[in-house]
């Protein structure tokens, strides 16, 4: 039988949220709880592979247990009581044996959040700006990406992935109280995508660069052409879409 967890993640205290060798991640983490409380090994996929430092507001991971589960809400209580204050698991949902956290996906959110104004509080998970940027060029830009679907410009170098296509369908920049915020929304994204795809815009929006020329730098398909991978702590997976899971 297969399970779907739901649940979010500040990403600070991990090397990423994929299984790595000498260092703490996500998944091994929640692996770890999985397997003392069900009493068994269990592995889990998830929606996706976020870089060391980057939080998740939202994620999916699947995972396989023989046997029927009798209380969802004793499950995650035991569960998050082992995997610490950094990761909460909301919910367990039971679904069909061929149900995919990654693969069935049909959407995946990210938000950026920018801070002008220096903040004691907010900085731990943003962005800190002290220059003004020009956001209504950056937004111009925006729509410049979702004209295109080679991303490679903006992907992380020798990955292992069979295509840099993604379908954009939804980016922009706006303000949600102190901060600026960028939300993408695609189909997919490239290792390290969002965060290239932040620092190019800044450059827009520094006017170190044309909206022309953001354009140009796509085509290029060279990543070395893009602006510098931004930190890591502003960025969140925000949402991730399945066409089976009701919000």
């Amino acid at each position: 039988m297969r399970y779907f967890l739901k649940l979010s993640y500040n990403g600070a205290p991990f090397h990423g949220w994929q299984v790595q060798p000498n260092a703490v991640s996500v998944q091994s983490t929640i692996e770890e709880a999985l397997s003392t409380v069900l009493r068994e090994n269990i592995s889990i996929v998830g929606a996706g592979r976020t870089d060391t430092g980057v939080n998740a507001r939202q994620m999916y991971a699947h995972f396989d247990y023989d046997k029927e589960i009798p209380d969802f809400g004793k499950l995650i209580n035991s569960l998050n009581r082992l995997v610490g204050k950094d990761i909460a698991i909301y919910d367990i949902i039971k679904v069909a044996d061929d149900a995919h956290a990654r693969f069935d996906a049909t959407a995946r959110t990210y938000k950026y959040f920018v801070t002008h104004q220096k903040s004691p509080f907010l900085y731990p998970l943003s962005w800190h700006c002290p220059q003004s940027l020009d956001y209504e060029k950056m937004n111009e830009a925006c729509e410049v990406l979702k004209r295109h679907i080679d991303f490679t410009s903006f992907s992380k170098l020798h990955t292992d992935v069979k295509t840099n296509n993604c379908r954009i369908d939804y980016a922009h920049w706006q303000k949600e109280g102190e901060m600026m915020v960028f939300t993408i929304t695609a189909d997919r994204f490239l290792r390290n995508m969002v965060r290239a795809v932040v620092g190019t815009l800044v450059e827009v929006g520094r006017g170190k660069i044309s909206v022309e020329e953001f354009e140009q730098i796509i085509l290029k398909k060279d990543r070395c052409s893009a602006g510098t991978s931004m930190p890591p702590q502003a960025l969140f997976l925000w949402k991730v879409n399945y066409d089976y899971i009701a919000e």
